[in-house]
């Protein structure tokens, strides 16, 4: 009898420990065309490869107040347009709670789509960033040098000039949503 106590115990003990280590990453992201949401994805198999990490990935329209204050982690996504970010998600981002800094230390990270090269993905990027600031967010890039400020992929210029995202920006996203998960997973 006290080994099966025993044996519960310990078991109710791993599970209530894996409970609370589990992390919470949000991926939100408005897309028009369906290439945000495809980068949106790819970003969310990225964290989705780390143990303990939930997502949850949500058309901004669908993203409530709840899943931000849930989340460890915000991930946004935003095409480009003119150099900035969509209107949608501008307004999306105005909404977000400010009184009593709700947001404060959670970790946020960016992906854009943009048209061509140059059209102003950093740009947008920084955008995205400089609002998560705002809010006192923790900010994470991507992994390598050239995806400092997060994902981004081109969709309509010369070789990028296809119906489907180029692998190399798929595995931005990717990269993009397992560091942002592993970095949550060290934070307290």
């Amino acid at each position: 009898m006290k080994l099966y106590l025993f044996l519960f115990l310990f078991l109710f003990s791993q599970f209530t420990y894996a409970q609370v280590k589990t992390k919470n990453v949000l991926i939100a992201y408005y897309s028009k065309t369906a290439n945000t949401q495809t980068l949106a994805e790819e970003v969310a198999k990225g964290a989705q490869s780390i143990p303990g990490v939930q997502v949850v990935l949500k058309n901004i329209a669908q993203t409530t107040t709840k899943d931000l204050l849930d989340a460890d982690a915000i991930i946004i996504g935003s095409p480009v347009y003119n150099a900035n970010l969509a209107p949608e998600v501008v307004q999306f981002m105005s909404a977000w709670p400010f009184e009593g800094n709700p947001l404060k230390d959670k970790i946020g990270a960016a992906f854009v789509t943009a048209g061509g090269i140059s059209a102003g993905e950093e740009l947008a990027q920084v955008n995205l960033l400089h609002s998560m600031l705002i809010f006192g967010m923790i900010i994470v890039g991507g992994d390598e040098w050239t995806s400092a400020f997060g994902a981004s992929a081109i969709t309509n210029e010369g070789v990028f000039k296809t119906a489907q995202l180029d692998k190399i920006f798929l595995q931005k996203g990717f990269s993009l949503g397992k560091r942002v998960a592993t970095i949550a997973k060290k934070m307290k």
